[in-house]
């Protein structure tokens, strides 16, 4: 009976050592392939070089189009709870942003989102975003500070701009001059490896 016992339990251990890992994917419409197939986003493209190059890993994307700092804060505890990502990439900010909403607000939730997510053991890649300069410096560079402040303060990994190697290529922007097309997403997933793949220890 003890040897049964013994069996059963190593058994139960190599199942879950061989579980994959998570990579948690909180994000908005740039994540959740606004325009596009599912399969053409970054996050999907990602997921594939993410199974080819570390086996052991796989992407879980919770990007909602059209959400907020203040929508992913509501929502992180659920998705960790859910996904119990062993790293989580914060892309949000954007429509805040775009809505000009204060900056404190995107600060504090953004750094609730971090939190949570270290408190429940996973490492954090801020993604950041730039905004239009027609919203007047004082604003732009507020936005813009708020993301290298909070991986600053916490210790979480940075990518500065997630559109920057498209940012000044209108074809590689859909006609609402916002979302990226198709063609353009592999160029998104390579900006983004680098940044992702340290952390995937």
């Amino acid at each position: 009976m003890t040897a049964l016992l013994l069996a059963l339990a190593l058994l139960a251990g190599a199942v879950q050592a061989s579980e994959p890992r998570t990579v948690l994917v909180l994000g908005d419409s740039l994540s959740a392939a606004y325009g596009l197939a599912p399969e053409q986003g970054w996050v999907a493209l990602t997921a594939e070089k993410l199974k080819a190059r570390h086996p052991g890993w796989r992407m879980a994307n919770a990007s909602v189009s059209g959400e907020t700092t203040a929508g992913g804060a509501s929502r992180i505890a659920g998705e960790l709870a859910r996904h119990k990502p062993a790293v989580v990439v914060v892309e949000l900010g954007a429509n805040d942003g775009l809505r000009g909403l204060p900056l404190e607000h995107t600060r504090a939730n953004l750094e609730k989102i971090i939190l949570a997510s270290q408190q429940a053991g996973a490492r954090v890649l801020l993604v950041g975003m730039r905004l239009p300069p027609n919203f007047g410096p004082q604003y732009t560079q507020g936005f813009e500070r708020n993301f290298v402040e909070l991986a600053q303060a916490h210790g979480a990994a940075l990518l500065p701009f997630l559109l920057e190697p498209i940012a000044t290529d209108r074809e590689a922007f859909q006609a609402d001059n916002l979302h990226p097309v198709a063609e353009a997403q592999p160029r998104l997933r390579d900006h983004v490896w680098p940044a992702l793949e340290p952390l995937l220890k």
